[in-house]
């Protein structure tokens, strides 16, 4: 998995699905070390209408710009809905953050074909 999250941490151009306004929600956490480190993010999160004074988007299935990796930060339930909508769109990298995923989530997307990168957070593996 440490090849994967290599691969996918190199990638420039990001969308984080439970991206959140509030500082203290990892949602935003991981937003903005994404940004430090580089990263083009679009926020998704249909609850708010922008985070960090970007407008957010709905939905996974609603982003517009082109994006190499998905990563998810909202219940198992919401993620499946992810999963379902990034396989639709031929997404490539999904990387769920802790809490984000069941067994039944990952097993669906990597039995159709996502990389899947889980038990990682992306805030601890930016700073190594």
């Amino acid at each position: 998995m440490e090849k994967l999250i290599k691969t996918m941490l190199d990638k420039k151009n990001w969308v984080v699905v439970g991206a959140h306004p509030n500082p203290e929600k990892f949602g935003n956490k991981i937003y903005n070390k994404l940004l430090k480190h580089g990263h083009h993010v679009i926020p998704v999160n249909p609850v708010y209408e922008e985070v960090e004074g970007v407008k957010t988007v709905p939905s996974l299935k609603e982003v517009t710009e082109p994006f190499d990796c998905v990563n998810v930060v909202v219940s198992p339930k919401r993620a499946m809905v992810v999963v379902i909508e990034a396989i639709e769109m031929g997404v490539k990298y999904i990387w769920f953050q802790p809490g984000a995923f069941d067994e039944e989530v990952i097993d669906y997307a990597e039995s159709n074909g996502l990389e899947v990168v889980f038990h990682a957070c992306v805030l601890v593996e930016l700073d190594k």
